[in-house]
Protein backbone atom coordinates (compact mmCIF):
# COMPACT_ATOMS: atom_id res chain seq x y z
CA UNK A 1 0.00 0.00 0.00
CA UNK A 2 1.40 3.38 -0.78
CA UNK A 3 1.49 6.23 1.12
CA UNK A 4 0.28 9.33 -0.15
CA UNK A 5 0.49 13.24 1.51
CA UNK A 6 -3.07 13.31 3.27
CA UNK A 7 -4.97 16.60 2.39
CA UNK A 8 -5.26 19.30 4.84
CA UNK A 9 -8.07 18.89 7.70
CA UNK A 10 -10.91 20.35 7.93
CA UNK A 11 -12.65 21.59 11.06
CA UNK A 12 -15.27 18.81 12.10
CA UNK A 13 -18.94 19.97 11.32
CA UNK A 14 -21.07 18.69 13.88
CA UNK A 15 -22.88 15.99 12.31
CA UNK A 16 -18.96 14.44 11.28
CA UNK A 17 -19.09 14.66 14.65
CA UNK A 18 -21.81 12.68 15.41
CA UNK A 19 -21.55 10.35 13.16
CA UNK A 20 -17.74 9.52 14.84
CA UNK A 21 -19.48 9.25 18.26
CA UNK A 22 -21.64 7.17 16.71
CA UNK A 23 -19.30 4.87 15.25
CA UNK A 24 -17.38 4.50 18.59
CA UNK A 25 -20.48 3.81 20.54
CA UNK A 26 -20.77 0.90 17.93
CA UNK A 27 -17.54 -0.55 18.37
CA UNK A 28 -17.30 -0.40 22.08
CA UNK A 29 -21.50 -2.11 22.71
CA UNK A 30 -20.25 -4.47 20.37
CA UNK A 31 -17.18 -5.31 21.84
CA UNK A 32 -19.40 -5.21 25.48
CA UNK A 33 -21.65 -7.78 23.65
CA UNK A 34 -19.06 -10.09 22.78
CA UNK A 35 -17.51 -9.89 26.20
CA UNK A 36 -20.75 -10.42 28.30
CA UNK A 37 -22.21 -13.25 26.31
CA UNK A 38 -18.90 -15.29 27.06
CA UNK A 39 -19.09 -14.58 30.43
CA UNK A 40 -22.98 -14.82 31.29
CA UNK A 41 -22.79 -18.35 28.44
CA UNK A 42 -19.85 -19.89 30.49
CA UNK A 43 -18.02 -20.12 27.08
CA UNK A 44 -15.22 -22.54 27.67
CA UNK A 45 -12.63 -20.03 26.49
CA UNK A 46 -14.39 -16.57 28.13
CA UNK A 47 -11.00 -15.31 29.62
CA UNK A 48 -9.98 -15.47 26.46
CA UNK A 49 -12.57 -13.63 24.53
CA UNK A 50 -12.18 -11.58 27.26
CA UNK A 51 -8.75 -10.93 27.13
CA UNK A 52 -8.84 -10.53 22.77
CA UNK A 53 -11.63 -7.69 23.44
CA UNK A 54 -9.99 -5.81 25.93
CA UNK A 55 -6.82 -5.85 23.74
CA UNK A 56 -9.23 -5.03 20.46
CA UNK A 57 -10.41 -2.30 22.67
CA UNK A 58 -6.98 -0.52 23.63
CA UNK A 59 -6.16 -0.99 20.15
CA UNK A 60 -8.49 1.26 18.62
CA UNK A 61 -8.59 3.97 21.17
CA UNK A 62 -4.85 4.11 20.84
CA UNK A 63 -5.67 4.41 16.93
CA UNK A 64 -8.52 7.35 17.18
CA UNK A 65 -5.98 9.15 19.74
CA UNK A 66 -3.04 9.24 17.54
CA UNK A 67 -3.31 12.19 15.08
CA UNK A 68 -1.15 9.81 12.12
CA UNK A 69 -3.57 8.09 11.27
CA UNK A 70 -5.90 10.45 10.09
CA UNK A 71 -2.75 12.02 8.16
CA UNK A 72 -1.19 8.86 6.78
CA UNK A 73 -2.56 6.71 4.77
CA UNK A 74 0.57 4.12 5.58
CA UNK A 75 -0.41 4.85 9.59
CA UNK A 76 -4.08 3.84 9.08
CA UNK A 77 -3.39 0.64 6.64
CA UNK A 78 -0.76 -0.61 9.86
CA UNK A 79 -3.59 0.98 12.18
CA UNK A 80 -6.08 -1.32 10.50
CA UNK A 81 -4.39 -4.59 10.02
CA UNK A 82 -3.27 -4.21 13.54
CA UNK A 83 -7.47 -4.17 14.16
CA UNK A 84 -7.88 -7.02 11.83
CA UNK A 85 -5.83 -9.22 13.27
CA UNK A 86 -7.00 -9.06 16.76
CA UNK A 87 -10.23 -9.25 15.60
CA UNK A 88 -9.24 -12.36 13.41
CA UNK A 89 -8.40 -13.62 16.88
CA UNK A 90 -11.32 -12.93 18.33
CA UNK A 91 -13.74 -14.36 15.39
CA UNK A 92 -11.71 -17.57 15.82
CA UNK A 93 -12.80 -17.57 19.55
CA UNK A 94 -16.29 -16.48 19.69
CA UNK A 95 -18.77 -16.06 16.67
CA UNK A 96 -20.46 -12.91 18.59
CA UNK A 97 -16.63 -11.31 16.93
CA UNK A 98 -18.75 -11.53 13.66
CA UNK A 99 -20.82 -8.22 14.35
CA UNK A 100 -17.73 -6.34 14.27
CA UNK A 101 -17.31 -6.79 10.72
CA UNK A 102 -19.78 -3.58 10.20
CA UNK A 103 -17.85 -0.86 12.04
CA UNK A 104 -14.68 -2.49 10.12
CA UNK A 105 -16.24 -1.63 6.80
CA UNK A 106 -17.00 1.99 7.64
CA UNK A 107 -13.28 2.56 9.37
CA UNK A 108 -11.58 0.67 6.19
CA UNK A 109 -13.93 2.77 3.52
CA UNK A 110 -13.07 6.34 5.35
CA UNK A 111 -9.43 5.67 6.48
CA UNK A 112 -7.93 3.60 2.75
CA UNK A 113 -8.26 5.13 -0.47
CA UNK A 114 -11.17 3.81 -2.58
CA UNK A 115 -9.70 0.80 -4.61
CA UNK A 116 -7.73 -0.93 -0.94
CA UNK A 117 -11.21 -0.09 0.87
CA UNK A 118 -13.17 -1.85 -1.19
CA UNK A 119 -10.58 -4.96 -1.30
CA UNK A 120 -10.18 -4.57 2.85
CA UNK A 121 -14.16 -4.65 3.03
CA UNK A 122 -14.19 -8.01 0.58
CA UNK A 123 -11.54 -9.41 3.07
CA UNK A 124 -13.28 -8.51 6.32
CA UNK A 125 -17.03 -10.06 4.95
CA UNK A 126 -14.57 -13.28 3.67
CA UNK A 127 -13.26 -13.56 7.35
CA UNK A 128 -16.93 -12.78 9.10
CA UNK A 129 -18.30 -15.25 6.49
CA UNK A 130 -15.64 -18.23 7.45
CA UNK A 131 -15.62 -17.31 11.02
CA UNK A 132 -19.46 -17.80 10.99
CA UNK A 133 -19.13 -21.57 8.85
CA UNK A 134 -16.60 -22.39 11.64
CA UNK A 135 -19.14 -21.80 14.78
CA UNK A 136 -22.18 -23.24 13.15
CA UNK A 137 -20.71 -26.11 11.15
CA UNK A 138 -23.69 -25.61 8.51
CA UNK A 139 -23.63 -23.75 5.42
CA UNK A 140 -26.84 -21.35 5.38
CA UNK A 141 -27.88 -18.66 3.10
CA UNK A 142 -27.96 -15.90 5.68
CA UNK A 143 -24.00 -17.46 6.91
CA UNK A 144 -23.35 -15.38 3.67
CA UNK A 145 -26.17 -12.94 2.97
CA UNK A 146 -26.03 -10.75 6.18
CA UNK A 147 -21.46 -10.24 5.72
CA UNK A 148 -22.23 -9.02 1.83
CA UNK A 149 -25.71 -7.10 2.76
CA UNK A 150 -23.56 -5.58 5.73
CA UNK A 151 -20.48 -4.54 3.12
CA UNK A 152 -22.67 -3.28 0.19
CA UNK A 153 -24.84 -1.15 2.60
CA UNK A 154 -21.71 0.44 4.50
CA UNK A 155 -20.19 1.26 0.89
CA UNK A 156 -23.37 2.66 -0.23
CA UNK A 157 -23.62 4.74 3.04
CA UNK A 158 -19.79 6.23 2.80
CA UNK A 159 -19.94 6.88 -0.92
CA UNK A 160 -22.97 8.48 -0.77
CA UNK A 161 -21.58 10.23 1.87
CA UNK A 162 -18.64 11.28 0.06
CA UNK A 163 -20.64 12.49 -3.14
CA UNK A 164 -22.55 14.69 -0.80
CA UNK A 165 -19.67 15.66 0.91
CA UNK A 166 -17.72 16.91 -2.35
CA UNK A 167 -21.27 18.61 -3.72
CA UNK A 168 -21.20 20.44 -0.78
CA UNK A 169 -17.33 21.78 -0.98
CA UNK A 170 -18.33 22.82 -4.48
CA UNK A 171 -20.54 24.75 -3.32
CA UNK A 172 -18.49 26.38 -0.35
CA UNK A 173 -15.99 27.30 -3.18
CA UNK A 174 -18.81 28.83 -5.42
CA UNK A 175 -20.25 31.11 -2.61
CA UNK A 176 -16.39 31.84 -1.62
CA UNK A 177 -16.31 32.77 -5.55
CA UNK A 178 -19.53 34.86 -5.58
CA UNK A 179 -17.87 36.15 -2.29
CA UNK A 180 -15.03 37.42 -3.86
CA UNK A 181 -16.78 38.31 -6.77
CA UNK A 182 -18.88 40.54 -4.95
CA UNK A 183 -16.49 42.14 -3.12
CA UNK A 184 -14.60 42.91 -6.53
CA UNK A 185 -17.53 44.55 -8.00
CA UNK A 186 -18.38 46.42 -5.02
CA UNK A 187 -14.67 47.78 -5.38
CA UNK A 188 -15.26 48.50 -9.38
CA UNK A 189 -18.60 50.32 -8.32
CA UNK A 190 -16.62 52.33 -5.69
CA UNK A 191 -13.69 53.13 -8.28
CA UNK A 192 -16.76 54.33 -10.46
CA UNK A 193 -18.57 55.75 -8.47
CA UNK A 194 -15.10 58.12 -7.40
CA UNK A 195 -14.07 58.82 -11.24
CA UNK A 196 -17.99 60.01 -11.49
CA UNK A 197 -17.77 62.27 -8.10
CA UNK A 198 -14.21 63.58 -9.71
CA UNK A 199 -15.77 64.08 -13.10
CA UNK A 200 -18.89 66.01 -11.22
CA UNK A 201 -16.75 67.82 -9.60
CA UNK A 202 -14.82 68.84 -12.57
CA UNK A 203 -17.93 70.13 -14.51
CA UNK A 204 -18.38 72.09 -11.12
CA UNK A 205 -15.33 74.22 -11.09
CA UNK A 206 -15.39 74.58 -14.16
CA UNK A 207 -18.98 75.98 -14.39
CA UNK A 208 -18.50 78.19 -11.38
CA UNK A 209 -14.81 78.63 -9.60
CA UNK A 210 -13.39 78.89 -12.79
CA UNK A 211 -16.37 80.93 -14.45
CA UNK A 212 -16.10 83.49 -12.25
CA UNK A 213 -12.29 83.71 -11.75
CA UNK A 214 -12.20 84.62 -15.67
CA UNK A 215 -15.09 87.04 -14.95
CA UNK A 216 -12.99 88.74 -12.03
CA UNK A 217 -9.83 88.63 -14.74
CA UNK A 218 -12.59 90.32 -17.64
CA UNK A 219 -13.70 93.01 -14.91
CA UNK A 220 -10.22 93.58 -13.50
CA UNK A 221 -8.53 94.02 -17.12
CA UNK A 222 -11.53 96.94 -17.98
CA UNK A 223 -10.80 98.43 -14.45
CA UNK A 224 -6.93 98.30 -15.71
CA UNK A 225 -8.02 99.63 -19.10
CA UNK A 226 -10.37 102.26 -17.78
CA UNK A 227 -7.53 103.95 -15.29
CA UNK A 228 -4.77 103.92 -17.53
CA UNK A 229 -7.23 106.12 -19.62
CA UNK A 230 -7.27 108.84 -16.81
CA UNK A 231 -4.21 111.91 -17.04
CA UNK A 232 -1.65 110.95 -14.92
CA UNK A 233 -2.08 115.02 -13.47
CA UNK A 234 -5.97 117.18 -13.76
CA UNK A 235 -5.05 119.96 -16.68
CA UNK A 236 -6.55 121.91 -19.37
CA UNK A 237 -7.20 119.88 -22.14
CA UNK A 238 -5.51 121.54 -25.17
CA UNK A 239 -7.79 123.96 -27.93
CA UNK A 240 -8.86 122.33 -31.11
CA UNK A 241 -8.37 125.78 -32.83
CA UNK A 242 -4.60 126.12 -31.79
CA UNK A 243 -1.64 123.83 -31.50
CA UNK A 244 -0.93 125.29 -28.74
CA UNK A 245 -2.19 126.23 -25.09
CA UNK A 246 -3.96 129.75 -24.93
CA UNK A 247 -1.83 132.16 -23.68
CA UNK A 248 -5.48 132.95 -21.44
CA UNK A 249 -5.42 129.89 -19.55
CA UNK A 250 -2.89 129.47 -17.00
CA UNK A 251 -4.75 132.93 -15.74
CA UNK A 252 -7.95 130.82 -16.15
CA UNK A 253 -6.72 127.97 -14.39
CA UNK A 254 -5.28 129.97 -11.43
CA UNK A 255 -8.49 131.97 -11.18
CA UNK A 256 -10.36 128.77 -11.03
CA UNK A 257 -8.19 127.55 -7.84
CA UNK A 258 -8.66 130.74 -6.47
CA UNK A 259 -11.92 130.73 -6.61
CA UNK A 260 -12.61 133.93 -8.72
CA UNK A 261 -10.55 135.04 -12.02
CA UNK A 262 -8.85 138.33 -11.41
CA UNK A 263 -9.26 141.44 -12.83
CA UNK A 264 -8.75 142.35 -16.27
CA UNK A 265 -7.85 138.53 -17.38
CA UNK A 266 -8.85 138.03 -20.69
CA UNK A 267 -11.51 135.38 -21.52
CA UNK A 268 -9.91 132.11 -22.69
CA UNK A 269 -10.09 131.01 -25.48
CA UNK A 270 -12.87 129.01 -27.17
CA UNK A 271 -12.45 125.99 -27.13
CA UNK A 272 -9.99 125.83 -24.04
CA UNK A 273 -10.83 124.01 -20.59
CA UNK A 274 -11.19 125.50 -17.51
CA UNK A 275 -9.90 123.78 -14.49
CA UNK A 276 -13.05 122.85 -13.64
CA UNK A 277 -13.73 120.86 -16.89
CA UNK A 278 -10.06 119.53 -16.71
CA UNK A 279 -10.95 118.02 -13.29
CA UNK A 280 -14.10 116.16 -14.41
CA UNK A 281 -11.79 114.81 -17.10
CA UNK A 282 -10.31 112.04 -15.36
CA UNK A 283 -14.12 111.55 -13.06
CA UNK A 284 -15.74 108.79 -16.25
CA UNK A 285 -12.78 106.75 -16.37
CA UNK A 286 -12.36 106.80 -12.49
CA UNK A 287 -15.87 105.64 -11.94
CA UNK A 288 -16.24 102.93 -14.45
CA UNK A 289 -13.09 101.55 -13.13
CA UNK A 290 -14.74 101.59 -9.69
CA UNK A 291 -17.37 99.74 -11.14
CA UNK A 292 -15.56 97.08 -12.68
CA UNK A 293 -13.97 96.71 -9.10
CA UNK A 294 -16.98 96.40 -7.53
CA UNK A 295 -18.71 94.07 -10.14
CA UNK A 296 -15.45 91.73 -9.98
CA UNK A 297 -15.58 92.09 -5.74
CA UNK A 298 -19.33 90.63 -6.22
CA UNK A 299 -18.11 87.76 -8.23
CA UNK A 300 -15.31 86.92 -6.11
CA UNK A 301 -18.31 86.80 -3.31
CA UNK A 302 -20.12 84.52 -5.38
CA UNK A 303 -16.83 82.28 -5.75
CA UNK A 304 -16.49 82.04 -2.51
CA UNK A 305 -19.70 81.10 -1.79
CA UNK A 306 -19.72 78.47 -4.61
CA UNK A 307 -16.61 76.92 -2.29
CA UNK A 308 -18.25 76.79 0.86
CA UNK A 309 -21.20 74.33 -1.03
CA UNK A 310 -18.79 72.28 -2.54
CA UNK A 311 -17.78 71.53 1.16
CA UNK A 312 -21.83 71.54 2.78
CA UNK A 313 -22.77 69.59 -0.86
CA UNK A 314 -25.77 71.73 -0.34
CA UNK A 315 -27.66 73.39 -3.68
CA UNK A 316 -25.68 76.42 -5.86
CA UNK A 317 -26.87 79.87 -3.74
CA UNK A 318 -28.66 81.55 -6.79
CA UNK A 319 -31.20 78.61 -6.16
CA UNK A 320 -31.27 78.50 -2.70
CA UNK A 321 -33.51 81.75 -1.96
CA UNK A 322 -35.46 82.00 -5.44
CA UNK A 323 -36.14 79.98 -8.66
CA UNK A 324 -34.57 79.02 -12.10
CA UNK A 325 -35.54 81.50 -13.68
CA UNK A 326 -34.84 84.72 -10.97
CA UNK A 327 -31.08 82.45 -10.95
CA UNK A 328 -31.16 82.78 -14.81
CA UNK A 329 -32.09 86.77 -14.53
CA UNK A 330 -29.57 87.17 -12.15
CA UNK A 331 -27.20 85.65 -14.05
CA UNK A 332 -28.07 87.83 -17.26
CA UNK A 333 -27.92 90.97 -15.56
CA UNK A 334 -24.82 90.74 -14.26
CA UNK A 335 -22.68 89.34 -16.79
CA UNK A 336 -19.54 91.38 -18.01
CA UNK A 337 -19.24 92.33 -21.75
CA UNK A 338 -22.11 92.14 -23.81
CA UNK A 339 -26.15 92.41 -23.62
CA UNK A 340 -27.58 89.72 -22.00
CA UNK A 341 -31.62 89.26 -22.39
CA UNK A 342 -33.58 86.98 -20.47
CA UNK A 343 -37.08 85.40 -21.13
CA UNK A 344 -39.66 82.62 -19.75
CA UNK A 345 -41.63 80.46 -22.27
CA UNK A 346 -44.83 79.05 -21.50
CA UNK A 347 -45.88 78.19 -17.76
CA UNK A 348 -43.48 78.16 -15.31
CA UNK A 349 -42.83 75.04 -13.46
CA UNK A 350 -41.33 73.49 -10.28
CA UNK A 351 -38.13 71.69 -11.67
CA UNK A 352 -36.17 68.74 -9.46
CA UNK A 353 -33.03 70.01 -8.29
CA UNK A 354 -30.56 67.98 -10.57
CA UNK A 355 -32.26 69.78 -13.19
CA UNK A 356 -32.90 72.49 -11.67
CA UNK A 357 -28.55 72.72 -11.21
CA UNK A 358 -28.07 71.43 -14.52
CA UNK A 359 -29.64 73.89 -16.48
CA UNK A 360 -28.03 76.76 -13.91
CA UNK A 361 -24.46 75.37 -14.79
CA UNK A 362 -24.88 75.02 -18.27
CA UNK A 363 -26.04 78.44 -19.03
CA UNK A 364 -23.19 79.72 -16.79
CA UNK A 365 -20.73 77.92 -18.92
CA UNK A 366 -22.24 78.90 -22.37
CA UNK A 367 -23.02 82.52 -21.03
CA UNK A 368 -19.08 82.51 -20.14
CA UNK A 369 -17.72 81.00 -23.84
CA UNK A 370 -20.02 83.91 -25.28
CA UNK A 371 -18.14 86.64 -22.47
CA UNK A 372 -14.41 85.19 -23.23
CA UNK A 373 -14.44 83.69 -27.10
CA UNK A 374 -17.33 85.17 -28.95
CA UNK A 375 -16.58 89.14 -29.26
CA UNK A 376 -20.94 89.03 -28.87
CA UNK A 377 -22.70 92.46 -28.95
CA UNK A 378 -25.69 90.72 -27.84
CA UNK A 379 -27.19 87.08 -26.39
CA UNK A 380 -30.24 86.09 -25.51
CA UNK A 381 -30.87 82.97 -22.76
CA UNK A 382 -34.53 81.96 -23.22
CA UNK A 383 -36.12 79.04 -20.93
CA UNK A 384 -38.88 76.99 -22.36
CA UNK A 385 -41.13 75.02 -20.23
CA UNK A 386 -43.33 72.32 -22.46
CA UNK A 387 -45.27 69.64 -20.86
CA UNK A 388 -43.15 67.03 -21.31
CA UNK A 389 -40.03 68.66 -21.47
CA UNK A 390 -37.57 72.22 -20.33
CA UNK A 391 -35.53 73.53 -22.74
CA UNK A 392 -32.50 76.54 -22.56
CA UNK A 393 -31.34 78.07 -25.20
CA UNK A 394 -28.64 80.26 -25.60
CA UNK A 395 -27.53 82.46 -28.53
CA UNK A 396 -25.47 84.96 -29.72
CA UNK A 397 -24.46 87.23 -31.96
CA UNK A 398 -20.44 86.78 -32.08
CA UNK A 399 -17.83 85.25 -34.26
CA UNK A 400 -18.99 81.89 -34.46
CA UNK A 401 -16.96 78.69 -34.82
CA UNK A 402 -17.32 75.42 -36.29
CA UNK A 403 -18.52 72.80 -34.03
CA UNK A 404 -17.00 69.58 -35.60
CA UNK A 405 -13.73 71.16 -34.87
CA UNK A 406 -13.86 72.47 -31.68
CA UNK A 407 -11.33 71.32 -28.95
CA UNK A 408 -12.70 68.34 -26.99
CA UNK A 409 -10.19 68.89 -23.98
CA UNK A 410 -8.01 71.73 -22.36
CA UNK A 411 -9.46 74.72 -23.10
CA UNK A 412 -12.49 72.57 -24.31
CA UNK A 413 -13.53 71.51 -21.39
CA UNK A 414 -17.13 73.34 -21.57
CA UNK A 415 -18.94 71.71 -24.43
CA UNK A 416 -18.13 68.12 -23.15
CA UNK A 417 -18.83 69.36 -19.83
CA UNK A 418 -22.14 70.91 -20.78
CA UNK A 419 -23.07 67.79 -22.97
CA UNK A 420 -22.52 65.47 -20.08
CA UNK A 421 -24.66 67.48 -17.68
CA UNK A 422 -27.90 66.97 -19.68
CA UNK A 423 -26.54 63.23 -21.37
CA UNK A 424 -26.36 62.62 -17.04
CA UNK A 425 -30.37 63.47 -16.81
CA UNK A 426 -31.43 62.02 -20.15
CA UNK A 427 -31.23 64.99 -22.03
CA UNK A 428 -30.17 66.46 -25.50
CA UNK A 429 -27.14 69.43 -26.21
CA UNK A 430 -26.96 70.39 -29.33
CA UNK A 431 -24.29 73.34 -30.90
CA UNK A 432 -25.06 75.20 -33.82
CA UNK A 433 -23.07 77.49 -34.79
CA UNK A 434 -20.76 78.89 -38.36
CA UNK A 435 -17.56 81.38 -38.58
CA UNK A 436 -19.38 84.66 -38.89
CA UNK A 437 -22.78 83.55 -38.18
CA UNK A 438 -22.92 83.10 -34.25
CA UNK A 439 -23.79 80.20 -31.65
CA UNK A 440 -27.03 79.04 -30.88
CA UNK A 441 -26.41 75.91 -27.75
CA UNK A 442 -29.40 73.92 -26.77
CA UNK A 443 -30.37 71.65 -24.35
CA UNK A 444 -33.84 69.80 -23.78
CA UNK A 445 -34.26 67.71 -20.57
CA UNK A 446 -37.60 65.21 -20.14
CA UNK A 447 -39.43 65.67 -17.44
CA UNK A 448 -39.77 62.94 -14.81
CA UNK A 449 -43.51 61.82 -14.34
CA UNK A 450 -43.30 62.94 -11.18
CA UNK A 451 -42.35 66.24 -11.66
Amino acid sequence: MSSAPAAPARPLTPVTRVLRLCLHALFAGLLALAAGRSVTGSAPRAGWVVAVCAVLAAVYAAGVRAPAVGRSARAAGAWLAGMGAVWAALLALSPDGLWLAFPLYFLELHLLRLRWALAAVAVTAGAAIGGFLAHSGAVTPGAFLGPLLGGAVAVATVLGYQALYRESERRRELIEELIATRAELAAAERGAGILAERERLAREIHDTLAQGLSSIQLLLRAAERALSESPAAPGPAPSDDTAGPSPAAPAAATAATAGAAPAGAAPAAPGTATAGTAGAGPVAPAAAALGHIARAREAAQENLAEARRFVRALTPPDLEHGSLAAALERLCSGAPGPRVRFSVSGPPRELPTPYEVALLRIAQSALANVVRHARADRAEITLTFMDTSVTLDVVDDGRGFDPASAPSGGGGFGLPAMRARAQSLGGLFTVESDPGQGTAVAVTLPLPLEA
